[in-house]
């Protein structure tokens, strides 16, 4: 079934396919819809037939039952609240789309058509102020680096790449902030720190992150006093005066894997002597099916057990299921956050994150461990992990650890950072010697096999206990590693926190904009997602 889907001067085919219960869901639909168009993945889309009629899920599958669908998509829409008689317009939510509205006056009285008229020059306003707001920070922005030796060489590479490597990154952040504390003194502004910040996005529009609020969040956020342009500001004012005595309201964060949430339970769940029972009857029974059913309905009990601190750790004895049943993982984190989000990982990794990922990798500083990943994804390391594997782990060089202030303690390295990720056991060894020889720690990925790239099992590390795994390949894999963290409420283990919450909040879209973030996570994100797909295939073509 072909859907006509229009936007602005643009209109496009979208494709949708049957199932066995029908049309696919209205969601999907919506996601195709963005996709197609390139809109950003978080846009809110309205949705509407030739004649203005509004088109949701309720009625989306009858109307494409019907046949000869045409929709017309806006990104936008503004409220507008008529009082006594100068009909003041309120505005919310104004894209850069444009967009016809209709103003309806419930009223005995009619609305004239001269209030009619202000009204739509007063939206017009409206619009037009914020973007001037925009277009003046962006000329702001220009005229800084053009006048500031080096800034033509910023101006130029992203002219050529539409991104900015990470050295030039830190130079426009340090000119930029040379220049406001000249202007505004040692503590520019709030104000002028964002308009800052809106002026790099503006100018640069592919270093806009589409998932924060104003999509400028890495390079000044108001709320935590945080991002690149805060971090300077910080650091030249500790280099040339006393430290400023400023404080910033905190935010409040969701904390990802340990975070209390509301589940979306399908079965009934067992409490009080049925759930004692189920969970005894579990212990003893050999029927897969059986146990999966009964975990579903302790599932509850479970949680609970999860984010008690002396419960915690006896999970795995208390529900020993998850050492012989494949799969309890994966079933747990779905009934955390439904099917659509599970399925994230494997759905989305291998089209879109992965040759993004490989081709970024061009302006990482080459090393033997950086191209020992890049090497597995022409088979050309036969020591090494997989393609898929690789990938993976060179997020972790995209996304190093950081320094956490502690001038005595050594930072680590990416590298050191991979064997908290994974860890490779040859075939014949055993698996329980090499439990037992292991520090306490976070969870790991543990592969069995010939050789890195030729593995027979997987395993997931939890509490010194083998988890086996249900997917029999390197990225089924490390889903259910990352979902482990989840249904047994583990933190990421510290230097991997960037890494885990960037598949957190950006692959899975799990806490999208409750998470904290830090800037670089961000920034890869906007780095990422506002490039072309070819554009990046093309790239690591010429790297091979």
């Amino acid at each position: 079934m072909l859907v006509k889907v229009r936007y602005g001067e643009s209109q496009k085919y979208v494709k949708v396919s049957e199932t066995e219960e029908g049309y696919e869901s209205y969601s999907t639909f919506l996601q195709k819809v963005i996709e197609k168009l390139g809109l950003p993945l978080q846009s809110e889309l309205h949705l509407t037939d030739e004649s203005g009629t509004e088109v949701d899920a309720d009625v989306f599958e009858e109307l494409l039952q019907a046949g000869n669908l045409t929709v017309k998509v806006s990104t936008g829409q503004s409220s507008v609240v008529l009082q006594n008689v100068s009909h003041t317009l309120l505005e919310s939510d104004l894209s850069d789309t444009s967009f016809s509205f209709s103003v309806t006056n419930a009223s005995s009285s009619a609305v004239s058509d001269s209030s009619d008229a202000r009204i739509v020059v007063e939206r017009d306003s409206g619009v037009k102020r914020v973007h001037a707001d925009r277009e003046s920070a962006k000329e702001m922005v220009r005229d800084v680096l053009q006048s500031k030796l080096g800034g033509e060489k910023i101006l130029q590479e992203y002219a050529t790449t539409t991104t900015l490597m990470d050295g030039t990154r830190r130079q426009m952040v340090n000119l930029l902030v040379a220049d406001m504390m000249e202007v505004h003194g040692r503590i520019p502004p709030t104000h002028v720190r964002e308009t800052c910040a809106l002026g790099i996005i503006t100018l640069f529009p592919c270093l806009r992150d589409p998932y924060s609020k104003n999509g400028y969040e890495h390079y000044y956020d108001a709320d935590g006093g945080s991002g690149y342009l805060a971090w300077r500001i910080k650091t030249v004012q500790r280099n040339t005066a006393v430290q400023s005595r400023r404080c910033y309201p905190s935010t409040t964060y969701q904390d990802g894997p340990k975070s209390k949430r509301d589940f979306l339970l399908t079965c009934e769940q067992l409490t009080g002597e049925e759930c004692r029972e189920a969970i005894s009857f579990m212990k003893h029974s050999t029927d897969e099916s059986v146990v999966k059913e009964k975990m579903k309905a302790t599932f509850q009990c479970r949680q609970a057990m999860t984010r008690d601190q002396q419960a915690s750790s006896t999970v795995l004895d208390v529900f020993p299921g998850f050492l012989d049943v494949p799969g309890l993982v994966d079933q747990d984190f779905t009934m955390m956050f439904g099917e659509e989000i599970s399925g994230k990982m494997l759905a989305r990794w291998p089209t879109c994150f992965k040759p993004r990922i490989l081709a970024d990798c061009k302006n990482l500083h080459s090393n033997v461990h950086v191209d020992d990943l890049l090497s597995a994804q022409q088979n050309s390391n036969e020591s090494g992990w997989d393609s898929d594997l690789s990938s993976i782990l060179l997020l972790v060089h995209l996304l190093p650890p950081t320094s956490k202030g502690h001038k005595k303690s050594a930072k680590m390295s990416s590298y050191q950072a991979v064997s908290h990720v994974v860890r490779y056991l040859k075939i014949g060894a055993s698996v329980e010697t090499f439990l037992s020889s292991l520090e306490p720690g976070q969870p790991f990925l543990l592969c069995v096999g010939e050789q890195k790239n030729y593995i027979q099992r997987f395993y997931v590390i939890v509490d010194h206990k083998a988890i086996p795994c249900k997917g029999q390949t390197s990225m089924a894999a490390f889903d259910e590693l990352f979902k482990a963290h989840f249904i047994f409420s583990v933190n990421y283990h510290e230097s991997l926190t960037s890494f885990y919450t960037f598949i957190q909040t950006t692959v899975f879209n799990i806490d999208i904009g409750s998470a904290k973030e830090s800037p670089r996570v961000k920034e890869l994100r906007a780095r990422l997602l506002h490039t072309d797909i070819w554009s990046y295939i093309h790239h690591w073509m010429q790297i091979c």
